[in-house]
């Protein structure tokens, strides 16, 4: 027996919402078009949502295979239930024999009855529901930008059955009794160099579907910087940390800091301590015509091979050094 709450990562006191939403959430991560080995995952997220979509159907799986729920939540689950019952039996209430009328009554009944559907009030637009996707992407292309292929699932009211499940109180044919109809779509992204962490950026009209005429909602792409162990994005500056030589640090000089579109010479002055900062105006983020600064905070670092040659000279070092540099210490 399959656990249809467990495949979807839900309670049996889970609402429709949360069951909707977390069909949704599973369904762009496994869909065959973008995670080519999720087929059978997604096969079943999508049994699982069409069992617990529909209250009838969720009532039945819950009595056979014995899920029991808080007395509230088994009262709103009843009182659906009912209601689909209620659909169901005035419908086919509707389908019962009637007496037979002459074939002008039966042309004059139609005519009203395509009269009344024109005049019928048409329902009022609505503006389809914003959708927020993620995305990351390395410092590399934050600084000179990207593009990205986003899989988007668009969720809107089925259109054969209106989103009222039932047919002639049978389950709409289109929709499996869902009320919804489910696209999936993949949607290229341009990401503008200079992006800085957690930025949004909107694409109008991708989002869910207006229904009635109403204006579709807008995609959300939210672009998340991964981190690097050498560079780091603080709003439109870069933070680079450079490891230097000892002989660098005591001596100074000129030394180059490998960027994504070639080197930037750093000036060193003689006796550079570790952790010192050096700001390079302009060498960081391009936003709206103005750049950030690139900061580089230099770290002493040793090689982790010396040669033997450089064993003895640290040797001579040590026996020429008259600075200890920890006997103040304990007066700090």
């Amino acid at each position: 027996m399959k656990n249809y709450y467990s495949i979807l990562g839900v309670t049996p006191d889970s609402t429709e919402a949360e069951i909707k939403s977390a069909y949704r959430l599973l369904a762009r991560k496994y869909h065959p078009d973008v995670n080519p080995e999720g087929a059978q995952k997604f096969k079943d997220i999508s049994e699982a949502y069409e069992t617990l979509s529909d209250p009838k159907k969720r009532l039945q799986y819950d009595t056979i295979n014995g899920f029991f729920k808080s007395k509230k939540q088994e009262e709103k689950q009843y009182t659906s239930s009912q209601k689909a019952k209620e659909e169901y039996s005035k419908n086919t209430e509707t389908e019962k024999p009637k007496k037979k009328k002459s074939k002008f009554t039966d042309n004059l009944n139609e005519i009203f009855k395509d009269l009344g559907k024109n005049n019928a009030k048409k329902a009022a637009p609505k503006i389809g529901e914003d959708i927020t996707e993620s995305v990351s992407i390395n410092i590399k292309e934050a600084v000179q930008g990207t593009k990205r292929i986003v899989n988007v699932v668009h969720v809107t009211t089925c259109p054969h059955c209106k989103g009222r499940k039932f047919i002639n109180g049978a389950e709409c044919p289109a929709c499996n009794g869902s009320g919804e109809k489910i696209e999936h779509r993949k949607i290229t992204v341009k990401i503008p160099s200079g992006i800085t962490n957690g930025a949004k950026l909107r694409i109008p009209n991708e989002g869910s579907r207006g229904e009635n005429g109403g204006k579709n909602g807008d995609l959300y792409i939210k672009v998340e910087i991964e981190k690097n162990s050498r560079i780091e994005v603080v709003e439109n500056n870069l933070v680079y940390n450079l490891p230097i030589t000892p002989f660098e640090a005591v001596l100074g000089g000129t030394v180059k800091v490998p960027m994504f579109d070639g080197n930037i010479s750093l000036k060193i002055p003689p006796k550079t301590s570790s952790g010192q900062k050096f700001r390079l105006a302009g060498q960081g983020l391009k936003q709206k015509g103005k750049s950030g600064d690139l900061i580089v905070v230099v770290n002493i670092e040793i090689p982790s091979s010396l040669s033997d040659d450089e064993i003895k000279l640290y040797e001579k070092l040590k026996k020429i050094s008259s600075k200890d540099i920890r006997e103040n210490l304990s007066n700090e």
